[in-house]
């Protein structure tokens, strides 16, 4: 049986996470403890207790869900569960190159918490908007996007899994993009909540900023293999972790690419790693067949057991 953890992305923090482990285990109270000290601000206090709406900020999102999710990571390799590969969603990408030791917490925090400002810096608020396009396939959202345009940007920013793409840009492009996706057959087009266009052309200013700052990171090469969500492939080399990173920014999220790309290097379990679980039912519709859990508090971390040690077979 070969295990992937995979790691969550924006959209999956919430008041609380990582409370009932840090409460529970030392190496989850450790890495908190390190994430404010890297950062200079109380945010295991943000994460435990809130409030909800200082939470939400971009700025304050990426790195509390990178630390949470990392803290999940360490009960877990502290009890002796190994990844065999990695992947994360957008930010969770961060925390997937923790895990395979490309990247350090304190490196990855302090970068995270930047990544949010600069992608909240780059578009005035109001200016850009995502929208989820559900039960309509990739290449009829691409079409709808192009006819949408008119001179400003609107892109594909996730493919999530069959039939759910999310598109970024020029908020009335992608209004103008969620009628024609509607009028193509789509069973639902809606607009999220967000704070940025992430993923997109828009997202430039924040890219140029991040790269220098990523220049000046120390990157190892991989000890457990990353697949990437720039290209889908598998990557080990540091130089090629960091650049991942910078074309990220104003890439689409491959994200149905990564989990086949898994289940054909020979996963079968899948642990998602951190917050919530929405990587779990992408995953579910993707690699159908395949073992899933998560592990976010000590209660899913009891249920996991089953996925992190298999039963050993009688000789």
């Amino acid at each position: 049986m070969s295990v992937a953890f995979v790691f969550p992305g924006q959209g999956s923090q919430k008041v609380g996470m990582g409370k009932a482990l840090a409460e529970a285990f030392p190496e989850a109270r450790a890495v908190f403890a390190e994430a404010d000290e890297a950062l200079g601000l109380p945010l295991s206090r943000l994460c435990f207790e809130g409030p909800e709406a200082d939470l939400q900020l971009t700025a304050n999102t990426q790195p509390a869900i990178l630390t949470a999710s990392v803290a999940a990571l360490r009960v877990m390799q502290a009890q002796g569960a190994r990844p065999d590969r990695v992947a994360g969603h957008s930010l969770g990408e961060y925390s997937a190159l923790v895990a395979a030791g490309v990247l350090e917490l304190r490196d990855a925090v302090v970068a995270v918490r930047r990544r949010g400002q600069y992608m909240q810096e780059a578009v005035p608020a109001g200016e850009g908007a995502m929208a989820a396009i559900l039960g309509l396939e990739l290449p009829a959202v691409e079409q709808a996007c192009r006819d949408s345009a008119q001179g400003q940007v609107v892109s594909p920013a996730n493919m999530n899994g069959p039939g759910q793409v999310v598109i970024a840009g020029h908020a009335a492009a992608v209004d103008r993009a969620v009628e024609a996706c509607k009028a193509a057959g789509a069973k639902r087009a809606l607009r999220l909540a967000v704070s940025a266009p992430f993923h997109c052309a828009l997202m430039a200013p924040a890219q140029a900023r991040l790269a220098d700052d990523l220049a000046r990171v120390s990157f190892h090469d991989a000890v457990v293999p990353l697949v990437n969500n720039v290209d889908a492939r598998v990557v080990w080399a540091a130089d090629e972790c960091r650049d991942g990173l910078v074309r990220q920014v104003l890439a689409p999220v491959r994200w149905q690419e990564c989990v086949e790309v898994l289940a054909r290097e020979g996963v079968t379990s899948f642990v998602e790693v951190g917050p919530g679980t929405v990587l779990s039912g992408l995953v579910k519709r993707i690699a159908r067949g395949a073992q899933i859990a998560n592990v976010e508090d000590p209660a899913s971390l009891e249920k996991a057991r089953g996925v992190l040690t298999p039963p050993t077979k009688a000789v």
